[in-house]
């Protein structure tokens, strides 16, 4: 093998399959000698990637983990694999990952060969997740071009649809990008209209790099996500409980997945959780998941909505079974469904 460059690199793909290579092995899948071996090994090592040598008859080398991400060599099936499992991501908001595997798949996608964006291309449009009808999907691409725009400090244009269904064209500085339950966030100053606005991902289409550098900017407060927390709880009402809990702190927040802040150890194995809903129904049930004994302090609201439920659930479990609610003319079906309208 007469390119040393070639080599170096066959070299490094070879090491990054995790065992340890002989260095004979090495030198004859290489097609040179030990002695080569060895100094492309150094060479390597000045470029900062951690080859450890264990001396002896049954040593070798091995790649190790480094203080730093070097560059990676994958082959075609690889680079299929984690193309197709970033756009999984993509489309499932996972916490911890957000705008990263967004800028990751934008990276890969761009340096794929056309056959492997093919095969990409194909598995994604062969593959439906399952979703349900409140998990709107987001476009992968959609989400690569806004987390590239955003990281490369980029104006972009796109179409947006609103929650009435009526689109507008937007040119703007994308900032972040925030992961919510399932739903992806753009937080984005709007130049047409002079503001910070907040678009959901899976509403953006046709979104355009203009190749004008955004301007330095910093949104409200100068915290993106704690941004993003105080606009979506101020667009929707929102209930504020108090509530005791017989349940020790640290259980308490395992199952709700609370902030620690949210959960205040009380003694004799409770705890008191300070929470908040948009609507009433979510608080009780999130309340009633936890299988454990409780008082509500405050919203009022919420003890007289938890009584309904309780009403409704002893006249289900009291009720003959197969009679409708109120008897054989259903009038008390009637009733209970406008109750529950009444309740959203």
């Amino acid at each position: 093998m007469a390119d040393p460059a070639i080599r170096l690199l066959n070299l490094l793909s070879l090491l990054q399959t995790p065992r340890e290579w002989p260095g004979t092995e090495l030198a004859g899948r290489l097609g040179v000698s030990g002695r080569t071996v060895r100094r492309d090994i150094d060479r390597l090592r000045e470029l900062g990637y951690p080859v450890e040598a264990a001396r002896g008859q049954g040593g070798g080398y091995r790649l190790v983990a480094g203080t730093a991400m070097p560059p990676l060599l994958l082959d075609d099936e690889e680079s299929v694999a984690i193309a197709v499992g970033l756009r999984t991501a993509a489309a499932h908001p996972v916490d911890g990952i957000g705008e990263a595997s967004a800028r990751a798949l934008a990276k890969l996608e761009h340096i794929l060969p056309s056959r492997l964006r093919h095969r990409v291309a194909s598995l994604g449009a062969a593959t439906e997740p399952l979703t349900t009808a409140a998990e709107p999907g987001v476009d992968p691409a959609v989400l690569a071009a806004l987390a590239t725009a955003a990281a490369a400090r980029e104006r972009v244009r796109f179409t947006h649809t609103g929650g009435t269904g009526t689109e507008t064209r937007r040119h703007t500085e994308p900032h972040r990008i925030i992961a919510a339950g399932r739903r992806w966030y753009l937080i984005a100053y709007d130049l047409d209209r002079g503001d910070w606005r907040t678009f959901r991902a899976d509403r953006v289409t046709a979104p355009h790099p203009t190749g004008q550098r955004a301007e330095p900017r910093d949104v409200p407060g100068g915290d993106a996500a704690a941004y993003f927390k105080d606009t979506m709880y101020s667009r929707a009402p929102t209930h504020r409980a108090e509530v005791t809990l017989h349940l020790p702190a640290d259980r308490a927040a395992a199952r709700l997945g609370a902030a620690p802040a949210d959960v205040r150890p009380l003694d004799g194995g409770r705890c008191l959780l300070t929470t908040g809903a948009d609507t009433l129904g979510w608080l009780a049930a999130r309340l009633l998941m936890l299988g454990c004994d409780f008082h509500v302090h405050t919203p009022p609201e919420l003890i007289t909505h938890l009584r309904a439920l309780a009403a409704r659930a002893t006249a289900a479990a009291t009720r003959p079974g197969g009679a409708p609610p109120g008897g054989p003319g259903g009038d008390g079906a009637a009733r209970e469904d406008a109750e529950c309208r009444n309740q959203r």
